[in-house]
């Protein structure tokens, strides 16, 4: 029988503790994730991508995302998407889920389990730095894996700000809006930034040593949330380095300006859980994890949203 799953199922079927769990278990096993379709329908910039993924004696996953930039004019969202699950085995269709939010959950899960894995130990500090979507999810899935002393969240414009920390409030996790985004970056043991930035805002001198730092805004070439030369004085990790290294706008920026090479990206995140190695050098070291999101994330997610469900 074919079972659909709205975004309210979704948010309440992948907690992030569970779920940050399941990328970490999945992630360590094959995937197969192959480059995603792009079509441009209307000729005018507006996108329609096809993300498949599967794993052998599995599930099929294909996600599909529309970006019509012209709607946010009519009031109506820029980026929805519906993922559809088939069986590897048979190939029958399994489910229908709303896959806008199964993104959102799924990429502030990833960057939590980069936190988990590269973040000093003991209380921390967390920065969120934008207001979007993705913010309050962001810090829900930070609070789950480490242990906080404080939540500030910053953005452009200071209501935004405040109006993610009442969201966060209205889920029973305390934050503070941050004005000035210079203290937000000094201030935090941790910084995650999820915006569309297209030129970068985050300076290397804010970055304090032990750091780690999550850019997960910034998914093409030509976007940047932090200053490329922030990234020689870091150890570099990616969601998934081919992907980085094509799309991450930090990253490519870096390399195009002779900053590093593509071999500063360390690991990737399925090789850093499938390792035991404690990745965080010391105290001291400045660690990056930049992510631009693929496929297997998605189907992984989708897994948990089913496994939940029975």
């Amino acid at each position: 029988m074919l079972r659909t799953f709205d975004a309210a199922a979704v948010a309440r079927l992948t907690p992030y503790p569970a779920l940050v769990d399941a990328l970490a278990a999945g992630l360590a096993e094959p995937i197969v994730s192959p480059p995603r379709a792009h079509f441009d329908p209307l000729g005018d910039g507006s996108a329609f991508l096809i993300m498949p993924a599967w794993q052998t004696g599995g599930l099929i996953g294909v996600k599909m995302v529309s970006v019509w930039p012209a709607n946010a004019a009519a009031g109506k969202p820029t980026v929805t998407a519906l993922y559809n699950v088939f069986s590897c085995a048979d190939g029958m269709p399994v489910a229908v889920i709303d896959g806008t939010e199964l993104t959102l959950r799924r990429t502030a899960a990833a960057a939590a389990l980069a936190a988990r894995l590269l973040a000093r130990r003991g209380r921390l500090r967390l920065a969120v730095l934008g207001t979007g979507a993705l913010a309050p999810e962001l810090a829900e899935a930070h609070a789950a894996v480490l242990d906080l002393d404080a939540i500030t969240v910053w953005g452009r414009n200071p209501a935004h700000a405040q109006a993610v920390v009442a969201r966060l409030g209205a889920r029973g996790i305390a934050a503070a809006a941050e004005p000035e985004l210079a203290a937000a970056v000094s201030g935090a043991d941790v910084i995650v930034a999820a915006t569309t930035a297209t030129a970068p805002f985050i300076a290397p001198e804010w970055v304090r040593p032990g750091t780690h730092l999550g850019l997960v805004g910034a998914f093409t070439a030509t976007m940047a949330e932090a200053a490329p030369a922030l990234l020689p004085r870091a150890t570099l990790y990616a969601d998934n380095r081919a992907a980085v290294l094509e799309k991450g706008g930090e990253v490519t920026q870096a390399v195009a300006a002779g900053l590093i090479t593509p071999a500063a990206v360390r690991a990737e995140l399925a090789e850093m859980v499938g390792h035991g190695a404690a990745w965080r050098a010391g105290a001291a070291e400045i660690t990056v994890f930049k992510s631009v999101g693929f496929a297997a994330l998605d189907l992984l997610a989708a897994r948990q949203v089913l496994a939940a469900a029975e």
